[in-house]
């Protein structure tokens, strides 16, 4: 079953006004330490932010400016109504600066009626006419203080007449988890409201995804969200996330799942297992442990999991395997390029490019902002607009590469996308790579071709040892929509993009002029012909299976002058040698910094004439990334200075000792 629709993209971003989430308000004496703490927990848990006053000496009439700011910020307002609530001036003074906030700012309140019942409240009856006898005894005859007295009544009444939770006779994490559930939903329908306005045809989208998962219903669904590459799945599956999250007990968003192959599935069952369970542990170091497990901890939770961007069949498999993994109610959403992974009996909806209508829209803002271009730029906008062919991505990317451009910037463009004549948009975005400086390709490539997905500040102390303005430009690449940082710091790109990155890299190797290496088959057959040698920077291999070994010659190597990045990685079961003990003793070729050391034989120092002839002629000494599986020979070179080396790794290598002699 398939459903379409076509692309959107976002044109704004939406800057929040509140500072908290939620400002709690309460008698200290009578529930800080039990149902406001445990309520207080549950929210933290929940990823809201709140305000608690811990210190809070509810003394005279004052309230202390940071606590009016800290009200005026908050989206929400839960007001905890107890016995002595009304005894406390300072309670009282803050319940009317949350009702003025409400008319104001549209602050949400929620009463909370604790060990009293809302009549109570509304009509200041048993404890709180007790509160109010004593009040007004103490402002008989100050007319400024009976108005006060008026307001609070007012703010009482009006308080205990909003759609709020009772706590009375009622057992209390009940309570607390649907008042939790209830601030949840409040705050993600506002700030969606907020995200969601400027995405074009947003809503028309929502609909037909929440009618395909037919929320009413409480068997477990799979929806596939399918499309090509930059059409906007993404973005809809994480509106979908945002939107009907709350109605879950918990709710997972994996992004970029195609990047985690097999044998590191069980990496992501961890982060899936941590969200939806609330737990910031590791449960599992293999895949098929991590099945057993979601199975066990899962089968009774309403859940919602988004698999964003799957390619193999064994990311279903690993992550949701079997519907009876999880429990009543649970929904599993999908994006793919690829239809055939979801499978026959899921429904799929399949999201398809903007009209054109909407194409201008989006190009528009990224190009012109709030400025109005003369017909002449207006005229070419809709040539550029017409080639993206309704490709959110394009639209954009080339949006911000003619944002305040001259006009003869805007006819060199143009020209340059007629000229890709071929449809393929990988290529047409190519024109955003010949924008860059030619230190920022350098850095670019390198990200589409060996980065993504790797710790920020890890790969930037990489890139610096070539580049010292390295941070400065993984910025520009940030600004110019190429590159972005995930939510867990790490470096990261569009598909589309990578795939262009790679295109150019692919382009140079068919010209016999390779920069980068990363497919085995490609590295073998520049190895084995010694073609283009001379002008490969950085080679990334990893093999899981022996006869997967790259074979490097002699020769081939000796050419590599070139070479920065040398990463040989295996995956496979450990080979076995027959190999003597030693240590390092010694090791210092004025590096610049090391990264790591890790290898995992012991190496020997000590002079052994028989080592010569089992040593490679040459490494570059421009390697700043040096990380080799299995070396195969026992010595690295005796010229090898690699004075820009940040980073050595060699595990299970067949070296005897690091050279011969002592380097200075």
């Amino acid at each position: 079953m398939a459903s379409s629709s076509s692309s959107f993209a976002s044109d704004s971003q939406y800057c929040p006004r509140w500072k908290y989430d939620v400002f709690l308000s309460f008698r200290g004496e009578d529930t800080r330490k039990t149902f406001t703490s445990h309520l207080y927990e549950g929210l933290k848990n929940r990823g809201i932010f709140t305000f608690q006053d811990d210190k809070r000496l509810e003394q005279g009439d004052s309230i202390s400016g940071e606590l009016l700011k800290a009200i005026e910020e908050s989206q929400v307002a839960l007001v905890i109504f107890s016995k002595n609530y009304a005894t406390s001036r300072w309670c009282l003074n803050e319940l009317v600066k949350i009702m003025e906030c409400k008319e104001v700012n549209g602050q949400i309140v929620i009463p909370v009626f604790y060990d009293v019942y809302p009549s109570e409240v509304r009509h200041q009856t048993e404890s709180f006419a007790e509160a109010f006898s004593k009040h007004e005894s103490k402002y008989t005859d100050d007319i400024e203080g009976m108005q006060k007295v008026k307001r609070w009544r007012t703010a009482l009444s009006a308080a205990a007449d909003l759609k709020g939770c009772n706590v009375h006779g009622r057992i209390e994490s009940d309570c607390i988890g649907e008042l939790v559930d209830d601030v949840s939903s409040k705050l993600c329908k506002t700030s969606s409201s907020y995200l969601l306005q400027d995405i074009v045809g947003i809503d028309t989208h929502l609909e037909k995804v929440k009618s395909l998962l037919e929320m009413e219903t409480n068997d477990v669904r799979v929806l596939g969200i399918w499309g090509m590459g930059g059409v906007g799945k993404t973005t809809l599956a994480r509106a979908v996330f945002d939107t009907l999250s709350p109605q879950f007990q918990g709710a997972s968003f994996l992004a970029d799942v195609k990047e985690t192959n097999t044998n590191e599935m069980h990496s992501l069952q961890n982060i899936l297992l941590s969200e939806l369970l609330r737990e910031d542990k590791k449960y599992v170091n293999d895949k098929e442990k991590g099945k057993r497990l979601m199975a066990h901890r899962l089968r009774f939770m309403k859940v919602l999991v988004v698999l964003d961007d799957i390619n193999h069949h064994d990311h279903l498999e690993y992550l949701a395997g079997d519907l009876g993994w999880f429990g009543s109610g649970s929904r599993i959403i999908a994006t793919t390029r690829n239809k055939q992974i979801i499978g026959k009996n899921n429904v799929v909806y399949e999201v398809t490019t903007l009209p054109e209508h909407h194409a201008i829209q989006l190009f528009n803002h990224y190009a012109f902002k709030d400025e109005a271009p003369d017909e002449h730029i207006k005229k070419l906008a809709l040539e550029v607009v017409s080639h993206a062919k309704g490709l959110p991505l394009a639209l954009r990317l080339w949006g911000i590469l003619l944002h305040n451009k001259d006009t003869t910037m805007w006819r060199e463009v143009v020209d340059m996308i007629k000229r890709e004549s071929s449809p393929d948009i990988v290529k047409n975005l190519k024109i955003s790579f010949e924008g860059l400086q030619d230190k920022e390709k350098t850095i670019f490539l390198d990200i589409a071709c060996f980065f993504r997905g790797k710790d920020k500040d890890y790969t930037i102390e990489i890139l610096k040892s070539y580049d010292l303005d390295a941070r400065i430009r993984l910025h520009d690449l940030i600004e110019k929509s190429l590159v972005f940082i995930s939510k867990y710091d790490t470096i990261q790109m569009h598909d589309l993009i990578q795939d262009m990155g790679r295109y150019v890299v692919t382009m140079q190797k068919n010209s016999g002029q390779p920069s980068r290496l990363w497919n085995i088959e490609d590295l073998e057959d520049v190895l084995i012909n010694n073609i283009g040698t001379m002008e490969v920077e950085a080679i990334w291999c990893t093999y899981f299976e022996a006869h997967q070994k790259p074979c490097f010659s002699k020769e081939a190597m000796k050419n590599m002058k070139k070479l920065r990045i040398l990463c040989i990685r295996w995956y496979g079961s450990t080979p076995q040698r027959d190999s003597k003990d030693g240590s390092i003793e010694y090791l210092s070729n004025n590096l610049c910094w090391f990264y790591s050391l890790e290898c995992s034989r012991k190496i020997s120092s000590s002079s052994d004439s028989n080592c010569h002839d089992d040593s490679i002629e040459y490494l570059s000494n421009n390697l700043c990334w040096f990380v080799w599986h299995d070396y195969p020979w026992k010595l690295l070179p005796e010229n090898f200075k690699p004075r820009r080396l940040v980073y050595l790794e060699l595990q299970e290598s067949s070296l005897h000792h690091l050279w011969t002699e002592t380097k200075t």
